[in-house]
Formats: structure tokens, sequence, C-alpha cells
């Protein structure tokens, strides 16, 4: 079995190039999209483990590609979804719940945090 493959869809190109690297140095293989249209297509072709989706991206909403991910039924349509936010008002985790979010994490975050939270997602124990 190989390593476990992530998801990243991250607008803003300087977190999304320290997410990449952070897992990648963990273990774990990334494939990163720029915007929620580009997130769909990549978990309507790939496989992913976890995807981890920005809260506010162009194109589509991390929460509008997590609603899309769950009624498509496809292969990841079970995976946990981690949605990265600096929007952290009640309403907007609710939204994220009734979405099929696994994890709202709140930005600012450290790697290390995130890190904890995709060992635990995944099942894969920190080397």
């Amino acid at each position: 079995m190989g390593n476990k493959k992530i998801l990243i869809a991250e607008d803003e190109m300087v977190l999304r190039f320290l997410l990449t690297e952070t897992l990648e140095e963990e273990g774990f293989d990334i494939d990163e999209a720029e915007d929620g249209r580009l997130a769909i297509d990549s978990l309507r072709y790939g496989e992913y483990d976890l995807v981890i989706l920005d809260y506010m991206m162009p194109e589509a909403t991390g929460i509008e590609v997590c609603r899309w991910l769950r009624a498509e039924g496809g292969i990841n349509a079970q995976k946990p979804v981690i949605l990265l936010t600096a929007k952290a008002e009640e309403k907007d985790r609710e939204e994220a719940r009734q979405a099929g979010v696994s994890i709202f994490v709140s930005k600012p975050f450290s790697p290390a945090e995130l890190t904890e939270i995709v060992h635990d997602l995944t099942g894969e124990g920190a080397p």
C-alpha cells in the first residue's frame, strides 16, 4: 500500500505551498487545486484519503465543493474533509456541518496542529 493521498484546495499560493511542503514531509502524496472548480475536477477523476478545502475560493467555496462531493456519490464521497476558514461564526460552522465537513480548522493555524488532525483523520500515526 502506497502513501495516503491528500487533495489541498487553497487559493492562497503561499499557504498552499506551506501545507504541501509540511504534509509531504510527513509522507503524504499531495495534489493541489487553486480554486473550487479545479478541486471538483480532481475529486471527480482522482482518489483521495483526505480532502482539505479552503472556505473562500474562486469558482466554488469549500462548502460548495464539499456539498457537491457528498451528493455526487463518487469514490471520494465518504472521505474526510477538513475546511480551512477565517470565518469562524456559528452559522458558518453549521453550514459546513450540513454540507458534510468533518473538521473545521480556523485560520490562522499552525502546520503542526493541522498535521496532527490529518494523521487522526487518515489513521496514519505520526512517523
